[in-house]
């Protein structure tokens, strides 16, 4: 019997997850945090990731120690600490800054369908990563990165397309990612065989 399941996500111990929701066949890692996300289904993460403010695609693929959605500091106060927004910490009779949270939670981070993320990479708020990009391992993105484009670096720049533009064009409008459990199952031998541009010319 398969491991995952449309029914219910697969969570490995130790994990935090508050106000998310999660797709059929999706696994999630060891150690992992998830806050304020939406997992599209069968994408997973590794262990140890810590994912907020985040939408998520279909079969992400997101290695261990990943921070999706880093969160900032407000560089614009008298302090950066959180003794001003995590009040109720501090003091009995102060409250958090619900406000500081709400702009926080409405800075989403977009994650595309059949997306690589390396291991420890960070995207950090309001970036989106295109269908079919890979972020090299270590890479911090504070940039959109467009589909099927590999980024690498500190900032993260562009290294070289994954596909060209015209092949790129043709994966998106076959859109392999929205078909049903069966589907998937059938095209399986052709998955695992064929270089895109044969799969694209025998699906199209």
């Amino acid at each position: 019997m398969p491991r995952l399941s449309a029914e219910k996500p697969f969570f490995h111990p130790n994990c935090e997850i508050s106000n998310s929701t999660f797709g059929t066949y999706v696994e999630i890692g060891a150690g992992t945090r998830v806050a304020n996300s939406v997992f599209g289904d069968y994408s997973y993460c590794d262990r140890t990731c810590d994912i907020a403010n985040a939408r998520i695609g279909k079969f992400a693929n997101i290695a261990s120690f990943t921070r999706i959605g880093a969160t900032d500091h407000p560089m614009d106060k008298a302090s950066l600490h959180h003794f001003h927004y995590r009040s109720a910490s501090y003091w009995d009779d102060a409250k958090d800054d619900a406000d500081w949270f709400a702009h926080r939670a409405s800075r989403l981070a977009e994650i595309g369908h059949d997306t690589w993320i390396g291991h420890a990479a960070i995207i950090k708020p309001e970036v989106t990563i295109g269908h079919g990009a890979v972020v090299a391992a270590g890479a911090i993105v504070t940039k959109d990165v467009p589909p099927y484009t590999v980024v690498a670096g500190v900032t993260a720049k562009p290294l070289r397309r994954r596909f060209s533009e015209t092949l790129a064009d043709r994966m998106i409008a076959l859109a392999w990612w929205d078909w049903d459990h069966a589907r998937l199952r059938a095209a399986l031998p052709d998955f695992r065989s064929m270089p895109a541009e044969a799969f694209l010319e025998k699906y199209e």
